[in-house]
């Protein structure tokens, strides 16, 4: 499996806070872990929001957008539901 970082993703990532970075980071490599073969985790909120669209939560308040293909997971956007919600509407 690949993991890729998309720019609209290294924009927001460059604009949190440390505190929500680590948390996001954490989100990202159980994600990761999971992709390559642990248990599926409790409490990551992974979520299909559309067809290989799919959303983690970090915590409470901020969700990762990727986009899962065949051998290759895409992540598109950390944000909150708003942000989220924004980009679905131009997807």
């Amino acid at each position: 499996m690949k993991f890729e970082r998309k720019p609209s993703f290294d924009r927001a990532w460059k604009q949190l806070p440390a505190t929500r970075k680590i948390k996001a980071a954490e989100a990202i490599a159980t994600l990761v872990a999971f992709f390559e073969g642990d248990p599926k985790p409790d409490g990551l909120g992974l979520k299909k929001l559309r067809d290989h669209i799919w959303e983690i939560r970090t915590d409470l308040k901020d969700r990762i957008l990727f986009r899962l293909t065949p051998g290759r997971v895409e992540f598109v956007l950390i944000g909150n539901h708003d942000d989220i919600h924004r980009v679905l509407k131009r997807i």
